[in-house]
């Protein structure tokens, strides 16, 4: 039948998907790791030719640099997780039509705890 999946076989991830597993695979550890190392990480039986193909997308796309002073073929994020987020965020509120309608919308979804962080940080209470 079309559209289904055997069912010994995990549902098909989009490369979103995985390239945020990767990322966020890469952000748990200080060092940077090799593609066998992000396959062994990550819990989803994907292949090592699939790990490869996504840090070199994300290589592409400037969000993890080749490590240099290290082994060879080792990657790691060009960004911390919060700098990534924030720039996302932006790119974000400069797409839309109003910026100032999403902050809006974006910020009364904040849990307790998050709005209460964003008072601080704006009071001057937090650097």
């Amino acid at each position: 039948m079309a559209g289904m999946v055997p069912r010994d076989r995990p549902e098909r991830r989009n490369s979103g998907e995985l390239e945020s597993e990767v990322l966020a695979t890469l952000w748990a550890t200080e060092a940077a790791l090799t593609p066998g190392e992000v396959q062994a990480e990550l819990d989803g039986g994907l292949a090592y030719n699939t790990v490869h193909t996504i840090l070199r997308r994300l290589y592409d796309k400037g969000l993890v640099v080749r490590d240099a002073h290290g082994r060879r073929g080792a990657y790691r994020p060009a960004k911390n997780a919060a700098d990534s987020t924030a720039e996302a965020m932006h790119q974000a509120l400069d797409r839309g039509p109003d910026p100032i309608a999403a902050l809006q919308q974006f910020v009364t979804g904040l849990s307790p705890d998050e709005e209460r962080a964003l008072r601080d940080f704006l009071d001057g209470s937090r650097p």
